[in-house]
């Protein structure tokens, strides 16, 4: 689904009111291949609203995606229900318009066109979470070991200060005694 921004002009007045399902399984593992695995359709509902020069696409999704676990590689369904809003405009002095915190993507002034699909595309992707473990590994809280190995996990505290220094370079600490850290 594409919409230029000439075209979207018409709706200034009552938004573009969409609702599709769609089918993005072979542009997912095409574009994610490590990431994504599977897909299943993706329910979207949303609006187009248009104002001086800018159009804004909001956007309700809905749909499973399968993942691998972080942990062990396992696939894992990772069941998908989110909201988003990007806003697009072609004229650079427009951005003021926007606070940080929105979404805002400057169109090349040759190809005013908003490829909805490729948007959908990049938040699905957004959603994946950092870490993806199985309902298996998440009840065990077990890190995976095998045969003379096993995974551990150190919890270090940041901003602890340590003292230590490494042998190499503790002749270096005398090189200049007025200029000391430890005040």
């Amino acid at each position: 689904m594409k919409w230029s921004l000439n075209e979207l002009h018409r709706y200034s007045e009552e938004p573009l009111h969409f609702k599709s399902t769609f089918d993005l399984k072979a542009s997912l593992m095409k574009r994610f291949p490590n990431e994504v695995l599977d897909a299943q359709a993706m329910d979207v509902e949303g609006y187009v609203s248009y104002d001086d020069g800018d159009a804004t696409v909001t956007a309700h999704v809905q749909g499973q995606i399968t993942v691998p676990s972080t942990r062990s590689l396992t696939p894992v369904k990772l069941p998908l229900d989110f909201d988003y809003s990007e806003t697009y405009t072609a004229e650079e002095s427009h951005l003021s318009r926007y606070d940080d915190q929105e979404v805002v993507f400057l169109l090349p002034h040759d190809h005013q066109t908003i490829d909805f699909d490729e948007s959908l595309l990049e938040n699905i992707f957004e959603q994946i979470p950092t870490r993806v473990l199985t309902p298996d590994e998440q009840s065990k809280d077990q890190l995976p070991s095998g045969k003379g190995w096993s995974v551990t996990e150190e919890v270090t505290d940041d901003h602890q200060e340590t003292n230590h220094v490494d042998p190499r370079f503790a002749k270096l600490k005398n090189l200049f005694p007025d200029q000391d850290t430890d005040d």
